[in-house]
């Protein structure tokens, strides 16, 4: 009997790739399975990772934000975008996933990220839903160590 791999398992590798962090980086977990998320990635290694109920007060402490938006609406990753930038480094990176009927709705995803301060750098598609990971438009640059 073939078993299944649950949902979360398949799309935890692509926003991996999208967000290009480093196991030693803060990782911030959102959304509709945020909890499963954090798992997924503490079993490949990921030992920095916390989801929105155990992240504490935002103070630009997290390298990433990874958003599990399937089976929500714009509106509500809209909202969740408004307090969750605030946890980014400057330098942070933002991945949202969203279901592959979103692809119809792509300019609403493109207007909400732009419209909290960040432009998309690069996008996934598959037929389970679709990624894109955003940087802020201005970033502060990175101090080189002497």
């Amino acid at each position: 009997m073939k078993q299944s791999i649950p949902a979360t398992e398949r799309i935890v590798e692509p926003m991996i790739a999208l967000a290009r962090c480093s196991k030693r980086e803060r990782i911030l977990v959102a959304g509709s399975n945020s909890a499963e998320l954090m798992f997924a990635l503490h079993r490949r290694g990921y030992a920095r990772v916390a989801t929105t109920a155990s992240c504490g007060l935002p103070a630009g402490q997290y390298d990433a934000a990874l958003v599990d938006a399937r089976q929500r609406s714009m509106k509500v990753l809209e909202t969740t975008l408004d307090w969750l930038v605030e946890f980014l480094t400057p330098n942070g990176v933002l991945v949202i996933w969203v279901d592959p009927q979103e692809r119809t709705g792509n300019k609403g995803l493109r207007s909400a990220i732009e419209s909290h301060g960040f432009l998309i750098e690069a996008g996934s598609m598959r037929d389970d839903g679709s990624a894109v990971s955003a940087r802020r438009r201005e970033q502060v640059p990175m101090h080189k160590v002497a």
